[in-house]
């Protein structure tokens, strides 16, 4: 259901070893065994002179006490160690003093926006596959809201001190497609009131207000699984979820990359299958010892044509509860998508279109990073592909095109999917008749082009760097996956690229989180303690992965590679 399938499937019993929090424990464990074979170390003097105030260099959240049942409150903990990695350049000595920053821009990702009352979910199949419910997710907006705050008020990157040029979103900006999410995520980058409720205007119609056990119902004294672990009652919670709330918009140019949850009913599940379900008036709501939830569950990993008839048998027998149908829930299109980047609602500062070419263009543009920097926003999503990627060959050859026909700049690549989640042979209705390529195909189209000097990507939800050595160093490039903005750690990232001066660059990835309070106040339910709790539920989600904060060296890094153009 999220995003691949990151969070495995059947997982009652996730894994709950506590993560690195210190840098010291960070660097300890990197040195103790790294899996960049020697090439990368933890590099503390690095840090002098950077401006590393509101990232992960300075503080992290970390678990503190832990409340009966295991719940355990979030606090301030050592940042993590900067990272040098060299798999594609050696670092030489003096660097910091030579090097000029040439691009400074934010990355966010997989921030799924979520309508979490819509009829069009399948939450009940959360104990077998994690992501179809998670416990903080009525509180998307003003968690991401909070983000934007920690952007707005950063001076720029870190180790360059230049001012951001750009905020880059690459995909899963809405959850499941849905008109008002879409809405929703606009009005955040954009600025503007938010309203996050749909369907009655004055009652939450949602499982955590109406649904079973298997669901945390912060408003009710009854037990459920979520309590038996340690979660409170939270009187008020849902009618502060709902209450409305501005964001501040980001100050600087933003641009967006489509993604599967952009896509498809909840990322997974090919369009006009379950269309119906966004205007339905009922909402399913299945125990879990149903045998229809495990069933359901395997139809949307692999065979979501069966989902049709599993439906129309529940519409017979249930169980479900009513909901109010709401018109803002229908599903938007890809061209839509594009289209409402043009409204005047979403300018923002702009630019008009957020990189897109033309209303009726395609999913994928070109823009300008800085002076000698130039981004290619691409669209790897298959609406045959499950939760994975490919790419047609039109848009294929189009980005071999715009590399070669900027040779002069250095050249970075965005996509929702990362080169390994691009393995969906299935063709792809939206691109009829055309070949489809594979995350190796773009590789190799990548790495002929001496130009190229890194692709970003989100999906996996995870932070992970991947060194793609080419034919020579100048063919060489790094690949940068950053986790979500949805699941703990709940993560943007910082990316700077600045020439060394010595035939070398250095691509730095520090980590950032939103700004709101490491430890919740459950008494507070304003907009910012509402963020705070947004956290803190993540962490303590009963399937939350440790494993997507990736490995030390994945985190906050100095990324070397060969001047290209030099």
């Amino acid at each position: 259901m999220s995003d691949s399938s990151h969070v495995p499937a059947a997982r009652p019993g996730i894994s709950r070893r506590d993560f690195l929090v210190a840098g010291a424990a960070g660097a300890a464990a990197l040195a103790a065994g790294s899996a960049a074979g020697g090439l990368a170390h933890a590099e503390p003097g690095a840090l002098g002179g950077a401006q590393v105030a509101g990232t992960t260099l300075a503080q992290v959240a970390v678990p503190g006490r832990t409340r009966k049942g295991g719940y355990r409150k979030l606090t301030r903990g050592a940042g993590w160690p900067l990272v040098v990695r060299q798999e594609l350049a050696t670092a030489h000595a003096g660097r910091e003093g030579k090097r000029s920053g040439l691009a400074s821009f934010v990355q966010m990702t997989d921030i799924h926006i979520t309508d979490v009352q819509s009829p069009a979910r399948f939450e009940y199949v959360h104990p077998i596959q994690g992501p179809a419910y998670r416990p903080q997710e009525a509180l998307g907006t003003q968690g991401a809201v909070a983000l934007i705050k920690r952007i707005n008020a950063l001076p720029g990157g870190p180790f360059t001190g230049r001012r951001f040029d750009c905020v880059i979103s690459t995909g899963d900006n809405t959850d499941n497609h849905e008109h008002i999410e879409l809405t929703w995520f606009l009005r955040l980058l954009s600025g503007g009131d938010i309203t996050p409720n749909t369907g009655a205007k004055n009652r939450f119609e949602g499982v955590q207000a109406l649904g079973s056990q298997l669901y945390w119902r912060p408003e009710l004294a009854s037990r459920d699984i979520y309590k038996d672990r340690g979660f409170e009652q939270i009187p008020g919670f849902l009618r502060a979820a709902m209450r409305t709330h501005r964001s501040p918009g980001l100050t600087t140019p933003w641009y967006a990359v489509f993604g599967n949850h952009d896509d498809q009913f909840l990322g997974t599940v090919p369009n006009g299958i379950l269309d119906g379900m966004y205007m339905s008036a009922v909402k399913f709501d299945l125990p879990g010892t149903d045998p229809a939830v495990s069933q359901i569950a395997d139809a949307m990993a692999s065979n979501p044509a069966a989902l049709g008839p599993l439906l129309s048998q529940l519409r017979v027998t249930g169980p479900s509860f009513p909901v109010t149908p709401d018109a803002r829930r229908r599903p938007y299109t890809a061209r839509e998508f594009v289209r409402r980047h043009f409204e005047p609602g979403a300018r923002g500062p702009g630019p008009v279109g957020h990189g897109f070419a033309d209303p009726d263009g395609p999913t994928w543009y070109t823009f300008p990073i800085a002076p000698g920097m130039r981004g290619i926003a691409m669209n790897t999503t298959n609406s045959l592909g499950i939760a994975d990627g490919s790419m047609g060959e039109k848009q294929l050859r189009w980005i071999e095109r715009t590399i070669a026909a900027h040779h002069d700049e250095l050249i970075l690549v965005f996509s929702h999917h990362t080169s390994k989640t691009m393995t969906a042979k299935l063709p792809n209705p939206e691109t009829p008749g055309e070949n489809q390529y594979l995350g190796d195909d773009l590789v190799a189209m990548l790495a002929r082009h001496r130009n190229v000097i890194a692709w970003v990507n989100g999906h996996t939800h995870c932070n992970e760097m991947i060194a793609h050595r080419g034919s020579t160093p100048e063919h060489s490039f790094w690949e940068i996956n950053t986790a979500s903005h949805i699941d703990f750690p709940q993560l943007a990232r910082i990316i700077e690229v600045a020439d060394n001066r010595d035939g070398t660059l250095s691509i730095f990835t520090p980590l950032i989180e939103a700004d709101s309070p490491y430890t919740a106040d459950e008494d507070d339910l304003s907009a910012t303690g509402l963020a705070s709790l947004y956290r803190e539920l993540s962490y303590n989600d009963l399937h939350r992965d440790d494993d997507l904060l990736g490995k030390v060296a994945d985190r906050n890094c100095e990324l070397l590679l060969a001047h290209p153009l030099r």
